[in-house]
């Protein structure tokens, strides 16, 4: 068999980690030695943390730690992330709709997450938060965005509409 120039009787064009015979196989060759597959995957290929099997292609780093794409995926959905946008918690890596269903605050006027991502701004008043869109008065929907509103058991409204309260 032939290789960079040179030719080799096929016993001995061998594995450089197992010693055996490499034939017709693939192989690796790495710094001037020649591995078969299995042999290189053992002893240089990344391991993925999730799997514990060889990374041999592609592969994702995430808290300096190697996983396969297929292997890195949401804590609650099991989606894939690689490639989407994602955040943690708690060490665990979660999509953000998942996230913003599990952790983020709901907003009190529609009762969709408040994700807080992205620099979304949204209003914070006595345990209750509103999208900046969703914080209106809630009888002439005027927009309370930086102006005064008083309360009235659950809602909020705007000083001409909450004056007779």
């Amino acid at each position: 068999m032939e290789y960079k120039g040179s030719s080799w009787h096929e016993t001995c064009f061998i594995c450089h980690r197992c010693q055996q015979p490499i034939g017709t196989k693939s192989f690796i060759p790495k710094d001037s030695q020649n591995f078969c597959v299995p042999c290189y995957e053992k002893q240089h290929a990344l391991q993925c943390v999730q799997c514990k099997k060889p990374i041999t292609t592609g592969g994702v780093t995430y808290r300096e730690q190697p996983w396969h794409k297929e292997c890195f995926v949401c804590t609650a959905c099991r989606k894939q992330l690689s490639g989407q946008r994602f955040t943690a918690r708690d060490d665990f890596a979660y999509c953000l709709d998942c996230f913003c269903d599990l952790y983020a605050k709901k907003c009190a006027g529609c009762t969709h997450p408040i994700s807080g991502l992205g620099g979304t701004k949204y209003i914070s008043f006595e345990e209750r938060q509103w999208h900046n869109n969703c914080f209106n008065c809630k009888k002439c929907s005027l927009s309370l965005v930086g102006r005064g509103f008083l309360t009235e058991r659950d809602d909020i409204l705007c000083p001409d509409c909450g004056k007779d309260i």
